[in-house]
């Protein structure tokens, strides 16, 4: 009897795979399901049999996916130009035509269908790493760098690169062709004043600082995600990455590789460094998710294996500058790199805004080493206000190092607000902030909110940064000596071994090797080139045309899952395991005092750890740079004076955000209509420089700065203040205090209260004759300028006189005090005051031609009165000509008029 033919298997799945026949007359069978459960009654025997099914399936589907990932990478490694960009691109400009060749190229990214692109806006340029892979990663999909930048309507272009790299090209040509490929795009962009937004990830993101460093002046905003910088920073007990040159001896390794290739170092080898981090990940959690969810997963992973998979080459000089002078030297971020022409690449020559992106989960650039260089360069946040320099880093929690430029919740959120904010982040005033995210939804004030997320902006400072950074002097002993003993090895493996492997080398077996790699093996054997493989394409349709998968209630499917997890944590156990041993074998061997010596350091790194700071020629800098700006304290107009208060009322604030900078954008439209940002961007540093530099004389200038404007301007001048603070809700409780100050200070530059006090000092004088003019008067107003000026000056001694001889007189004395004693009531502008004294009157020039008549016209009523009062008055000029009293009073005129300074001046000849 057949075995399967038996009713009590009718109503298993298996069977009914294996014949091609349905299933469902087995439920016609009676009693099957009751004989079922009375062999199997609690169903592990079902759930095992769809269990191993279901697990059959999967196996064949994921060995399928292998087999094209294979295919996949055969292709990708037979193109010439190869990269996983998700987008049309042109070419621009190739890198193997410029004077010193080199194999990278400027592509323009073609929108596609449906998005439209504004010509006017700032142009976004995303440089891909080169460290090991292929280009394309910055745009691999929709939600990437480039296509939140598109989305936007921004023109984007791209710097990608090919497989090989050209005959004797350095890091420098590399430097020099971006520079190049800038300059490209800010010529096909005349019309946009505003230079183009960089993103540079991982590797790319040193490089474009060094380029920054060189040529400041081609560089909008730049974005640095992943990228390390400060190659011997780090944490104890994370990232065990910085101790790998110290444990394998120097860079010498690196030059033994290059000479293994011929001159060429397989990028395949970098690739292998980067999986060794995470074994778990690489060994079984990447394969596994595949393998659990292959249904679902395949696609995703031939796209990103497409991309991971795709080795590059680095030229031998290339690689070893690299390894010599940035992961074991760290030369790049205290400033002693020097370019063959010799030039000196100095970070602190950066005038761009930079913002840096990192993560906490990642190992390859963990933030100490994304961070470390404003720690390595700076000596405070004075010292970077004082340089001119704005830096942003924001930390994501959780992601890892390939997150960070890949995820698209990263791109929709960060990478999106960094693109929508970049006009905002670039008139950034100097300093050091930290920029997080902020939902719409978590938020009292969501209604504020242009999008879903808000960037917001708070100050930070270097024991903030330190938190981060976890500076330790005693470990840049240790890497000094590792970069000593580094030498020391290259030189002894270029005299006695590079001259036989060089000699014996040659470009085919240089090529065997390359090609002989495990990973690229890896690719290679499940592809069709291996025979074994050709069933496996007819077995994989079969299965999906009749796939069963069990859901994961299933018994053994849970155990499956748990079975993963435990090899998981053994693996991370293991990797835990090697890094502590790794770490406490590094800090061991090269915290010797006694090697420390030998190799020349005698326990001290400061050759290689040194703050460039120090150096004559910066504080020469910084000394001309604070005179410059002394200069301006008191030049400028309302336009500074709006955004100096701004700055100084935000600066109480605990942080800004863009909402700030929108209503700014709008205000400084209205007071100077058609201003490029860049004017814009030079308006705000200055006028953020000079409070930082003097904020007492840049306060107490204010009113100088004002003055002209009548008291409908200022009045409209608060307004405005007033709809860019409530832009952002309310303010704190110190910014309110700083406010209330500016409106004061404001307040003094109104000509009313001015007027006031003459017109009450005149009002017994001129009450006759208010409305009469004589030919005295007229014959006064047609004489010279300078016999004008001479009237005005008798006049206001005139009206001295009236007023010290009138009983009247005495009103405008007292609200002259009470004025002058509201003005000073801030210590601040009480300071400001003092150190004016008798002979600063910048606001007397713009005084208009109307007042100088009618005090003309008052000297030819009363010529004797303004002779007795010169004497008093020592000569000085008139506070304001004499008007009509009633008159003035009836319209409540609102001329321009001396602020309260002035006032206090003309009453210091009486106070003596």
């Amino acid at each position: 009897m057949n075995f399967l033919a038996n009713p009590l298997l009718a109503a298993n799945p298996w069977l009914k795979a294996w014949s091609g026949t349905s299933n469902d007359t087995a439920a016609l069978l009676p009693g099957s399901d009751v004989l079922t459960s009375l062999m199997d009654p609690f169903g592990i025997g079902r759930a095992a049999t769809d269990y191993w099914h279901d697990s059959v399936e999967r196996s064949v589907l994921y060995l399928d996916v292998m087999r094209e990932r294979g295919n996949q990478y055969l292709e990708h490694m037979e193109q010439t130009k190869p990269n996983v960009l998700g987008f049309e691109t042109e070419v621009l400009v190739d890198g193997r035509t410029l004077p010193q060749p080199t194999n990278y190229e400027l592509l323009r990214v073609l929108p596609p269908q449906g998005t439209v692109i504004d010509p006017k806006k700032r142009p976004f340029v995303v440089v891909d790493p080169r460290a090991g892979h292929g280009p394309g990663i910055g745009g691999f999909k929709p939600d990437s760098e480039l296509g939140v930048a598109l989305k936007a309507g921004h023109p984007c272009y791209f710097i990608g690169f090919l497989p090989y790299p050209e005959p004797g090209q350095t890091v420098e040509d590399v430097v020099e062709a971006e520079i190049a490929f800038l300059r490209h795009v800010i010529g096909l962009h005349p019309e946009i004043c505003e230079k183009p937004m960089v993103v540079g990830n991982c590797q790319a993101g040193w490089q474009l600082m060094m380029a920054a460093a060189l040529e400041p002046d081609v560089f909008g905003p730049i974005l640095i995600a992943g990228a390390p910088l400060s190659y011997w920073a780090g944490e104890h007990g994370n990232a065990p990455m910085r101790y790998t040159g110290g444990m394998t001896g120097g860079s010498w390794v690196t030059a033994f590789t290059s000479d293994m290739g011929n001159g060429l170092f397989d990028g395949a080898w970098l690739v292998q460094n980067f999986e060794r981090l995470n074994p778990a990940n690489t060994y079984w959690k990447k394969q596994y998710h595949l393998y659990a969810n292959v249904d679902t997963e395949s696609q995703r992973y031939l796209d990103f294996e497409r991309w991971w998979g795709g080795h590059v080459v680095l030229g031998g000089e290339e690689i070893q500058y690299i390894v010599d002078n940035l992961f074991v030297g760290n030369r790049l971020s205290t400033a002693q790199l020097v370019t063959r022409d010799g030039r000196r690449i100095d970070l602190r020559n950066l005038r761009s805004p930079v913002v840096v992106f990192c993560s906490r989960g990642d190992d390859i650039t963990p933030p100490p080493q994304a961070l470390g260089w404003i720690r390595d360069l700076y000596e405070d946040t004075d010292d970077i206000m004082a340089n001119d320099q704005t830096i942003v880093y924001c930390m994501h929690d959780t992601t890892g190092h390939l997150g960070i430029f890949v995820s698209g919740s990263v791109s929709r959120k960060e990478h999106s607000e960094f693109t929508a904010n970049m006009d905002y982040i670039d008139v950034l005033p100097p300093g050091l902030y930290e920029t997080t995210v902020t939902q719409a939804s978590d938020s009292s004030d969501a209604s504020l909110y242009e999008r879903d997320y808000l960037l917001e902006f708070t100050p930070r400072n270097f024991e903030e940064l330190d938190q981060e950074v976890h500076h330790n002097a005693d470990d840049d002993r240790r890497f000094a000596t590792v970069a000593r003993l580094s030498e020391i090895n290259l030189g002894l493996y270029r005299i006695y071994v590079q001259p036989w492997l060089q000699a014996v080398m040659t470009p085919e077996a240089a090529r065997f090797i390359r090609r002989m790699h495990p990973i690229r093996l890896g690719y290679k054997l499940l592809s069709d080139r291996n025979p074994l493989s050709v069933p496996l394409p007819v077995m994989a349709d079969a299965v999906r045309k009749n796939r069963h998968e069990v859901g994961e209630d299933n018994l053994f499917k849970a155990l499956e899952t748990m079975g993963s997890d435990h090899i998981v944590a053994s693996l991370n156990a293991m990797r835990d395991l090697r890094d502590s041993t790794t770490e406490r074998l590094f800090m061991d061997i090269y915290g010797q005092p006694l090697l420390q010596a030998a190799v020349g350091l005698h326990g001290d790194a400061h050759v290689h750890r040194r703050r460039p700071g120090a150096e004559p020629e910066h504080r020469r800098f910084l000394a001309n740079r604070q005179n410059e700006l002394r200069d301006q304290i008191a030049k400028g107009g309302p336009h500074e004076a709006i955004m100096r208060s701004l700055i100084y009322v935000l600066g109480g604030a605990p942080a800004t955000d863009e909402r700030n900078f929108k209503r700014l954008r709008a205000s400084r439209a209205e007071l100077e209509p058609g201003i490029k940002l860049s004017d814009f961007k030079r308006l705000v540093r200055e006028q953020f420089s000079i409070l930082k530099l003097d904020r007492e004389q840049a306060l107490n200038t204010l009113p100088e700065l004002l003055a002209g404007q009548s008291s409908s301007d200022i009045d409209a001048h608060i307004k405005n203040l007033e709809h860019v603070f409530a832009a952002s809700g309310e303010l704190s409780e110190h910014a309110s205090e700083r406010f209330t100050q500016i409106k004061a200070l404001f307040d003094k530059a109104r000509p009313s209260k001015f007027v006031t006090d003459k017109t009450a000092a005149s009002k017994s004088s001129t009450t006759k004759s208010s409305t009469t003019k004589s030919p005295a008067i007229k014959s006064a107003t047609a004489k010279p300028a300078s016999s004008k000026a001479a009237s005005a000056k008798a006049a206001s001694k005139a009206s001295v006189a009236q007023a010290d001889s009138k009983p009247e007189a005495k009103k405008p004395e007292a609200e002259e005090k009470a004025t002058a004693s509201a003005t000073v009531d801030n210590p601040v502008v009480t300071k400001a005051i003092v150190k004016q004294g008798p002979t600063k009157l910048p606001v007397e020039k713009k005084e208009s031609a109307e007042p100088k008549k009618s005090a003309a016209k008052a000297a030819d009523k009363k010529p004797a009165e303004p002779e007795k009062t010169a004497a008093k008055t020592g000569g000085k000029k008139p506070a304001k000509p004499a008007k009509p009293a009633a008159k003035t009073a009836d319209k409540k005129s609102a001329e321009p008029t001396k602020p309260a300074a002035d006032i206090a001046h003309l009453k210091t000849p009486r106070k003596r």
